[in-house]
């Protein structure tokens, strides 16, 4: 059995220490980061990591932003670890893509609950991806394998762009898209604020999802903020 992978991304040198060496003790591999920069730059380099502790409080990137660029390349379970403890940091936390919250100080037998549970449930999530590369969202299915779409089973055609903005935004239905996210997440390069590709094809996708399913809505608007998929 493969020994999973934990990075700690925390300045302070001593609770990072404590918290590798009893991660360890409890059969994990462990990576630190003392700073924003290194953890997005060890995501994105360990392509076997299980899961990332975040604190907020980081050198150079802090914890928010890293969190949010690490959710434009990554899937991977994140825990923010964090001093504050208001109710709307945990929610908007949880929005930006984190899949648990622990407040300091913490007890690090709470801590190791908290990685089972959070490795249980991304486990278990993956072996039904595995099992099926399709993603449905009310009357629409995109196979990933075969690169279709269909709503009400009828084919939808998609643009490759098109395509792979609807499959991230059905991989994480909760979210909350900015123009940002989306363009760099699709086209790998870098936004700039008075590009309007993001919302010429986000008209488009709308106008073919209407075509074919004319009694639903599955895009909305966040006035400035973004697009998600209607709840």
């Amino acid at each position: 059995m493969t020994m999973k992978k934990i990075l700690t991304a925390e300045d302070d040198k001593e609770i990072n220490r404590l918290i590798c060496e009893y991660l360890s003790s409890q059969g994990y591999e462990t990576l630190s980061a003392m700073n924003g920069l290194d953890a997005v730059r060890i995501v994105r380099e360990q392509s076997d990591l299980s899961l990332l502790i975040l604190d907020l409080m980081l050198p150079f990137q802090s914890g928010d932003m890293v969190l949010r660029k690490i959710r434009e390349v990554s899937d991977i379970p994140v825990i923010v670890v964090s001093a504050k403890s208001e109710t709307r940091s945990k929610i908007d936390l949880l929005r930006t893509g984190a899949d648990d919250y622990i407040t300091k100080p913490f007890d690090l037998d709470e801590l190791l609950v908290r990685v089972e549970a959070v490795l249980r449930r991304y486990e278990g999530n993956s072996n039904k991806t595995e099992e099926s590369k399709v993603l449905t969202y009310k009357n629409l299915t995109l196979d990933l394998t075969a690169g279709t779409a269909k709503v009400r089973g009828n084919d939808l055609a998609l643009t490759s762009k098109e395509f792979a903005i609807l499959e991230l935004m059905l991989k994480n239905p909760a979210r909350l898209w900015s123009k940002a996210n989306l363009f760099e997440s699709v086209w790998g390069e870098n936004y700039l604020s008075d590009d309007n590709t993001v919302n010429f094809h986000m008209s488009n996708i709308r106008s073919k999802l209407k075509k074919r399913d004319a009694d639903r809505e599955y895009i909305e608007t966040v006035w400035g903020m973004g697009y998600r998929l209607v709840t």
